[in-house]
């Protein structure tokens, strides 16, 4: 694993660079009149004009997953029952209580999902727990992330929410000019340490539509020939967040944080399973260094291509009323469907533990191997 510089604690406390308690506050429970229908109110979006972050500092990432026994003994005990979604990507269990488990099961978690990828969990009493109680969960996963534009719970900025209601919100904006609602990515990969395990709750969800489709970014890399796997190891693609903040200024939304461009390996090694994944999404992978741009958008053009069309290592999520979803933002991509016109609400709460700096090692020819 590539080391970061500081140590940070995981429970670090929030503070903004800059509060005016007369800025700008747009709430939607204000503009429901405030008659919402809304399971969980307190978890209806606000976005705060006076709160600006400062840039985020490297920190040291140790994942759960590497000390987890893989037994998952506290994890699984007698009783729970896993079944899996397709062979080698996705599992549903049942009979466990996300809230309940200790801090081995939850490190057993987090091995579990870097195994399966993503992990469904059923009539879970997660959107019931007092905010602040699921934050402090999903600290054992990492250092939470501030979304730098995404609506959040009021006073709550590191739950990143996502809501559709009505004929008006951002997300059908930005649809508007797209035949299609699918945008395969993986969260913020902008950012320096990007998101690990993550957790994924639902508050409303329509009767019908709304799943959320996720790709398997290991078997994307072990379906490429060996001449590409070696051609890709040692190429970093660059990841913006420029373009995500300038769509929400052009619709008079929050920037939190002033927006970053890294560059990351396009072959990452996960620091726990040593497997190796495909690192780029077409929500914020622009262009693959060191390359001409027709090069590189013929190259990048294939992968995003590749990986959109892996319909047998893909898996979708029909959302129902106390499901929780955990992934492993490192080694996926995934993407709403929007695929719903009825106006019922779709209302998600995302936590989202930052990991390690992606890395890459080496690769080795399958006849090495």
């Amino acid at each position: 694993m590539s080391p970061s510089i500081a140590e940070v604690p995981k429970t670090e406390v929030v503070v903004p660079v800059s509060a005016d308690p007369k800025a700008k506050i747009r709430r939607v429970i204000d503009e429901e009149g405030g008659t919402t229908t809304a399971s969980y109110p307190h978890y209806l979006p606000t976005w705060n004009h006076s709160e600006k972050y400062p840039p985020l500092t490297p920190f040291t990432h140790t994942d759960p997953g590497a000390s987890a026994d893989p037994t998952f003994k506290d994890l699984l005990p007698p009783g729970t029952t896993i079944q899996k979604l397709t062979p080698t990507t996705g599992s549903e269990i049942s009979n466990i209580q996300l809230s309940t488990l200790s801090p081995a099961a939850k490190s057993q978690l987090a091995l579990l999902v870097a195994q399966r990828r993503v992990v469904v969990f059923r009539n879970q009493d997660f959107a019931s727990l007092p905010i602040q109680s699921a934050l402090d969960y999903a600290a054992h996963f990492g250092r939470h992330h501030i979304h730098p534009t995404s609506g959040a719970p009021e006073n709550y900025p590191q739950v990143h929410l996502v809501h559709r209601s009505g004929s008006n919100s951002e997300i059908d904006s930005f649809f508007a000019g797209k035949t299609s609602s699918v945008a395969w990515h993986s969260d913020v990969t902008y950012e320096q340490q990007p998101p690990g395990t993550t957790f994924l709750y639902i508050l409303d969800t329509p009767e019908v539509g709304g799943d959320t489709a996720f790709v398997d970014q290991v078997q994307a890399y072990n379906r490429l020939s060996p001449a590409i796997k070696e051609r890709l190891h040692g190429l970093k693609a660059v990841h913006s967040g420029i373009e995500q903040a300038e769509f929400s200024k052009s619709r008079g939304g929050v920037v939190r944080r002033e927006p970053v461009v890294n560059e990351h390996p396009i072959v990452r090694t996960h620091p726990v399973t040593g497997e190796k994944a495909l690192f780029v999404n077409g929500g914020f992978t622009r262009s693959i260094v060191g390359l001409k741009k027709e090069e590189s958008d013929a190259l990048l053009g294939f992968l995003l291509n590749h990986i959109s069309r892996g319909i047998d290592y893909q898996v979708r999520v029909r959302w129902a009323p106390g499901t929780v979803v955990v992934w492993d933002n490192r080694l996926t991509a995934h993407s709403a469907i929007m695929d719903w016109s009825t106006g019922e609400r779709r209302h998600l709460a995302r936590l989202t533990p930052q990991a390690e700096t992606p890395f890459e090692t080496p690769y080795v020819a399958e006849s090495d191997a």
